[in-house]
């Protein structure tokens, strides 16, 4: 097939996965519009003739989606809708190789740190200087900000560091640059995400730096919501705490994933940390930041997991009444530490103890949302859908947390904030009406 020329390609990037690939496809999409290059995200309309898919090779689930889109993207262009298929990300990263023999129809592969060479396939030049120069694939008014790549934990179930490779933290100067230019686009909150939050700035300034970052952050005029993921809970710097509390525009969030409760499997998962410790963490910070919303993940089903494990987990559940839960099932990873070990829990058994652990934090949730009813927040106005408004308060992150369902006759702006009083509550959302 004959390739179109340059100027008329349009490219087409496919994210799947997490925030992180999202803000990589959002810098690809920025390099190559810097370079004259027609691209847009996630296009519906059929009209570009190359395809970047940009991969995640977290757990089982991810891989098998990934792959299935690749195997689509390849249909079309043996079909002849596509001239190029390109494949990027944590699976190109983990498993180039046997997918290079088993995809050959694939025109090329690239790793997660390789947008250089990615470029050289558009004739294209990497610009270097495009620091925080991103085309948006959220709403404009949101936007996830990476303060670092990599990690350097050994957790025995995570297949990260094999991907992303070490720890490696931004700049505080590159991050305010960045953040500077999204609220020159519009945006009013971010997201800040690496694979350890609390991590940063031991690779550079030789401490956590943190807290030093969040204070500069929101000095930045015009960010009205910072909001913090993915904190790992070991070796916790507590000063950040106190920044979130003095500074308005920082979140009372914390998105701090557990993994487990149970001694035994916090040991085996390489966790560094005891149920003590963790149940002694959140007394900290619900101390030092009266109020917080914490949300956390956890897994079920990792090998020599017993009954009593999952009810030490629910118990824990039931004792912390943590705001936010979001459950994994035990994915068997090669390459990683727990794979030595046997992986003999079906996985319907794993599932079934995930819906266990759900169930409890949905009434705890149902709870915490019925004594919100009466109360005033304010809410940022996402979207609207099927003529109703769906908002967030700041306890609520994109996607995974509850929304503020809003019926309003007058029309609200979207990417503004409102206030409203909490007029009934759900398992996981709420509904409210405007206060004037």
């Amino acid at each position: 097939m004959k390739t179109r020329k340059l100027k008329n390609d349009k490219v087409n990037i496919i994210t799947l996965g997490c925030s992180k690939n999202m803000v990589d496809s959002e810098v690809l999409s920025g390099q190559l519009n810097a370079n004259g290059i027609n691209v847009i995200h996630e296009n519906r309309k059929l009209d570009h003739n190359i395809v970047v898919v940009n991969t995640c090779g977290f757990i089982d689930k991810a891989k098998e989606e990934s792959v299935n889109t690749i195997l689509e993207q390849v249909h079309l262009k043996r079909s002849g809708k596509l001239d190029k298929v390109y494949v990027t990300g944590c699976l190109s990263e983990r498993y180039r190789n046997d997918l290079m023999n088993e995809i050959p129809e694939v025109d090329a592969w690239f790793g997660t740190m390789e947008l250089p060479l990615m470029m050289k396939q558009f004739n294209a030049d990497y610009k270097q200087e495009l620091i925080g120069e991103r085309l948006l694939s959220t709403p404009s008014h949101y936007a996830y900000l990476k303060i670092s790549e990599g990690c350097n934990r050994t957790c025995s179930f995570c297949a990260i560091p094999l991907m992303r490779g070490q720890h490696v933290s931004k700049t505080i100067e590159e991050i305010i640059t960045e953040a500077k230019k999204l609220v020159r686009m519009g945006v009013k909150e971010i997201m800040l995400i690496a694979q350890e939050l609390t991590y940063y700035g031991l690779d550079i300034y030789k401490k956590r730096a943190l807290s030093e970052l969040l204070k500069h952050l929101s000095d930045v005029e015009g960010l009205h919501w910072i909001r913090l993921h993915y904190a790992y809970p070991h070796k916790f710097p507590l000063d950040i705490l106190e920044v979130m509390r003095d500074r308005p525009n920082i979140c009372n969030y914390l998105d701090m994933p557990l993994q487990h409760i149970s001694d035994n499997m916090l040991h085996q998962m390489k966790r560094q940390m005891t149920r003590k410790d963790i149940i002694e963490l959140i007394g900290n910070v619900r101390e030092i930041v009266p109020g917080i919303c914490i949300r956390t993940t956890l897994i079920t089903g990792f090998p020599g997991e017993t009954r009593d494990d999952v009810e030490d987990m629910k118990n824990f559940l039931e004792e912390t009444r943590l705001d936010r839960v979001g459950i994994f099932t035990y994915s068997h990873e090669e390459n990683t530490s727990a794979y030595e070990f046997a992986d003999t829990l079906s996985s319907e058994e794993k599932e079934a103890r995930a819906q266990e652990v759900m169930d409890v934090q949905q009434e705890i949730s149902l709870e915490k949302n019925q004594e919100k009813i009466g109360q005033t927040f304010k809410v940022m106005v996402d979207k609207k859908e099927a003529g109703r408004y769906l908002a967030r308060t700041e306890f609520d992150s994109v996607e995974v947390d509850n929304e503020v369902i809003i019926h309003s006759k007058s029309p609200l702006p979207i990417g503004n904030f409102v206030n409203v009083k909490i007029t009934k509550a759900f398992d996981y959302d709420l509904e409210a009406e405007v206060v004037l």
